[in-house]
């Protein structure tokens, strides 16, 4: 039978101070089940503590602990993550959830706090495998128990559980007054080539966070995994290793071609103070969402470049007296002159349309949407004026094109290599 405990402690050795959650009578490997059950939290966890789950796979009739021949895995069912930030109406005060007084005093918002895993996934191998003794899997090795049955020894069900399951949204913050929290159990059988690459993935994700990821970014990669079908996985995997071509060729080619650009002569200038202002606004607001380094280091690199290429279309040198530096624009000859000018053409009619939409924009969620803070509210003003009206600020650069009758001065490389980074 299957049997499920609770208790604070990380270790038991006796039936004291653990308390029985769920117990499954003429337990059947091959019938996948789930269940929902009401879990008492002690006052040490509620006081930001931890609780552990024990499983065992044991004979029926009797207690795990007196069962020689059972299996078991440990598992905790709390783990600590800086609580997210309470959303309020920054003109009426009005907060999103109604919040007991108490948790806010105590549960500083710079400092991680208990939260409930809801889910406990559970798998065991029901593939038949004779292992070689002289060379067991390393990977499987640790998950395996055997014992010595006359002259042939035999390794016991392998209970193995899912930790790549646990994901950071079903987490929910331990307050002091909670008594009872929910817990879904689920159970499927697993097989031996399955069970292997979910040991493996496992171990990549503890990997990275052993290296500095927080349990938000290992929870991206985990995604990748549980939310995909694996053969869509694989396609893309196959999709996205092209993508990082594209994107890869499109950066050296729009670098070089700037790195060679001695002259402005039909290149709006307003389209690339623009390109860079939003670049350099969706990392503060990816950065303000306390987004993945998956995503906001390539969004980081990308608001460098940008800034790199403002410097070159405004002729900037830098020249540092002492500490402080100093700005120097170079001179623009007759013809970038002209480009100029039918540059700021394009943005004065521009300008009509745009600024009243995003005025009105961010004065509408000023009212309605709740925000953590003003800084937040600005952020997301700007990035929803970058996601809505970004495509207009291609006008300009059309403009010139339209004026001058010539596209030859453009980056036409690094554009295919985005075109065909779009379609695929």
């Amino acid at each position: 039978q299957l049997s499920v405990y609770t208790t604070t402690r990380s270790s038991i050795g006796a039936e004291s101070n653990i308390d029985l959650v769920l117990n499954v009578e003429d337990f059947d490997i091959e019938s996948k089940f789930e269940r929902t059950v009401n879990v008492s939290v002690p006052k040490k966890t509620r006081n930001n503590g931890t609780l552990y789950a024990f499983i065992f796979l044991h004979h029926a009739g009797t207690l795990p602990w007196h069962d020689g021949k059972q299996v078991h895995m440990v598992s905790p069912l709390t783990t600590y993550m800086v609580p997210k930030p309470e959303e309020i109406n920054l003109l009426t005060g009005e907060s999103t959830t109604q919040q007991i007084e108490a948790d806010k005093q105590t549960n500083a918002l710079d400092e991680p706090v208990s939260h409930w895993r809801s889910r406990l996934t559970l798998n065991v191998m029901a593939e038949d495998f004779v292992f070689d003794g002289s060379s067991l899997p390393a990977d499987v090795h640790r998950y395996m128990k055997m014992v010595q049955l006359g002259k042939t020894v035999h390794y016991l069900p392998i209970l193995f559980i899912d930790q790549l399951s646990n994901r950071v949204k079903d987490l929910m913050v331990i307050n002091r007054s909670t008594t009872e929290l929910p817990l879904t159990v689920s159970y499927d059988k697993i097989s031996l080539g399955k069970l292997r690459f979910w040991i493996h993935m496992q171990d990549a994700v503890y990997s990275l966070q052993q290296f500095g990821f927080s349990e938000k970014d290992a929870d991206e990669v985990k995604g990748i995994f549980v939310d995909t079908n694996l053969y869509f996985l694989a396609l893309t995997f196959f999709v996205a290793a092209f993508h990082l071509l594209f994107d890869f060729l499109a950066f050296k080619n729009d670098i070089s071609f700037w790195k060679k650009k001695r002259s402005m002569i039909g290149m709006s200038t307003k389209a690339v103070l623009w390109r860079c202002f939003s670049t350099v606004v969706i990392f503060l607001f990816l950065l303000d969402e306390q987004t993945s380094l998956l995503v906001l280091i390539p969004a980081g690199i990308g608001a460098v470049i940008e800034l790199w290429k403002v410097k070159k279309a405004l002729k900037m040198t830098i020249r540092w007296q002492g500490l402080r530096p100093k700005f120097q624009f170079g001179a623009y000859n007759d013809s970038e002159k002209k480009t100029e000018e039918y540059d700021a053409q394009a943005m004065k009619y521009l300008s009509y349309l745009l600024y009243p939409l995003c005025i009105g924009g961010a004065a509408y969620s000023l009212l309605n949407v709740k925000y953590k803070s003003w800084y937040s509210w600005l952020i997301n003003s700007f990035v929803n004026g970058v996601y809505a009206f970004g495509f207009l600020f291609m006008l300009p650069q059309l403009f010139v094109n339209y004026k001058m009758k010539s596209v030859a001065h453009l980056p036409w490389k690094a554009f295919t290599y985005k075109v065909s980074q779009v379609l695929i």
